[in-house]
């Protein structure tokens, strides 16, 4: 290459580092102003988010609690709104793209930097996640930022590198415990790859280590004092009581990633592992693949196991695709000319993808057009739905109102203040399933008069079991749009003394649907 041709493509990188830029920016301020006027209300694990920001903790019961912690900090600042809940769920992907592509600079230039942070920030399920606060924007923030450490250790950094190593693997456990992933990415670098072994089994590596250690350690103390609740919650998850053959579930869950990942992009990404396996084997491969798959591999591998054995659902090894997005630029920006094109043609699709969801999330009436309501059901008519039970409640005089559901009681803790009444779960089975049983639960031996908004008809034979009366009391119906309705069955209740839920209750219990399904036919 003469001194020329270096100076034009120098040229051309920092016309696309800065073209990169720009774009992360005007996607950033669209995406805040999207936030700020769309008409949606929050979804009900989004609400319940902000319930822990409003009592903060070490540990909540399904998750670690560094969201919570963060929607404190964003409402502290903007406000109690909806959009300001959300709001660190764009701010966060951007910084997770800013410190991929740092990581993709170090090892591949920053051509494909830039084009990895293009990539990101227009995935589909970053299309998404940036609309709603979830811990998996957390999480991956916290991955990217680990990852960023790493590979600066393996260049043979200092202290900065571990001490970005160790605070990105102790927060990122505080955001989600799927971080642990990340260990045994390390774990299989240091198997694989020479040049990461070698960094890895310095002795400052205690010091990432311990300094990881000293951030999760309040929240491993609150597991202890909770029962190891969060840990409980999180192996519960996996389900693995039912039939533990599930082919289909599996290939479900590989098919949904292409639209996690992109369809392009994941068969690339699988091609890319195909052909690293057989380069390997001879001998030949890139080492800077290798190390990125050793932090995709796990996940996916794990997951889809989990998808075999029982279910998985889509986003659980969303940790994957961190690596994996540098692994799949950094293929496409080598070889044939086609290999660029499918790169910049798949950030075109998903860009239009995602400004088309996110254009309907903005339009109700745009979303029945097209058929597309029930894809938005579960966060509209909230609002609404807290007037007409603050109606009843007014109408029939009953201070205390129970709820079958966690998602419609938190709901109501976010929406329903205007609700003259105090809101409790009824407990459907003997131990805690979730957090708004573990501190709204019904306390047994209430005698006062309650109102039941009932949104799981299937569960009134077992509260008819509960309560020493329970009468109708009418129905609520919420209209969705795209004839979607949210429906609850209305009680009067009175006398509750929760039967022990035994083998023998439950086969009562089904006997009394049985009943029931006889008298409706």
């Amino acid at each position: 290459m003469t001194l020329l041709q270096a100076s034009l493509t120098d040229l051309t990188t920092r016309r696309l580092v800065l073209a990169a830029g720009l774009f992360g920016l005007l996607l950033l301020a669209a995406r805040i102003t999207g936030l700020i006027v769309n008409p949606s209300s929050l979804y009900a694990d989004e609400t319940q988010y902000w319930v822990w920001s409003r009592d903060l903790d070490w540990g909540y019961f399904s998750k670690p609690p560094l969201i919570a912690w963060i929607i404190a900090a964003t409402t502290a600042v903007f406000g109690d709104s909806d959009w300001a809940i959300r709001l660190a769920a764009p701010l966060l992907h951007t910084a997770t793209a800013l410190l991929l592509a740092l990581s993709a600079d170090r090892l591949f230039g920053r051509a494909v930097a830039a084009w990895t942070f293009i990539a990101w920030i227009t995935l589909p399920s970053v299309w998404l996640s940036a609309a709603v606060i979830s811990t998996d924007a957390v999480l991956l923030t916290c991955w990217a930022l680990a990852l960023y450490g790493f590979v600066r250790l393996r260049e043979g950094a200092g202290w900065s590198a571990i001490v970005l190593l160790g605070a990105g693997f102790g927060f990122g456990m505080l955001a989600k415990y799927a971080m642990g992933y990340f260990a045994a990415g390390l774990a299989l670098a240091a198997i694989l790859d020479p040049v990461s072994r070698r960094a890895l089994v310095r002795p400052r590596l205690l010091v990432a280590g311990a300094l990881a250690l000293l951030i999760m350690a309040p929240n491993l103390i609150w597991n202890w004092r909770n029962d190891f609740a969060t840990v409980s919650h999180t192996a519960a998850n996996a389900n693995w009581r039912g039939d533990m053959f599930n082919p289909g579930e599996a290939i479900t869950f590989l098919i949904d990633q292409m639209g996690v990942f992109g369809p392009a992009f994941f068969v690339a990404l699988v091609a890319a592992f195909i052909v690293l396996v057989r380069q390997w084997r001879k001998g030949s491969a890139d080492p800077r693949l290798i190390i990125l798959a050793c932090f995709c591999v796990p996940a996916i591998l794990v997951v889809t196991g989990q998808a075999f054995l029982s279910r998985a659902h889509a986003n659980w090894a969303a940790s994957a695709y961190a690596a994996a997005t540098i692994i799949v630029v950094a293929v496409l920006l080598q070889g044939p000319r086609w290999r660029r094109w499918v790169l910049i043609g798949s950030v075109a699709l998903h860009t239009l993808v995602g400004v088309s969801f996110a254009t309907l999330a903005m339009s109700p009436a745009l979303t029945e057009q097209v058929g597309l309501a029930n894809a938005f059901k579960r966060v509209r008519g909230w609002p609404e739905t807290a007037t007409a039970l603050a109606e009843i409640v007014e109408r029939t005089g009953v201070e205390t109102l129970v709820f079958d559901n966690r998602n419609d009681f938190h709901q109501m803790q976010r929406y329903g203040g205007a609700i003259n009444a105090e809101f409790f779960m009824w407990m459907r089975y003997a131990g805690i399933t979730n957090h708004a049983e573990q501190g709204w639960a019904l306390p047994a031996g209430y005698d006062g008069p309650v109102l039941i908004a009932s949104e799981r008809p299937m569960e009134v034979p077992v509260m008819a079991f509960d309560f020493a009366s329970l009468e109708r009391a009418g129905d609520i119906r919420i209209d969705l749009g795209g004839g979607r309705e949210r429906h609850y069955q209305l009680f009067i209740a009175e006398g509750y003394r929760p039967v022990v839920r035994t083998d023998q209750f439950e086969d009562a219990v089904r006997l009394s649907r049985q009943a029931r399904d006889t008298a409706l036919q």
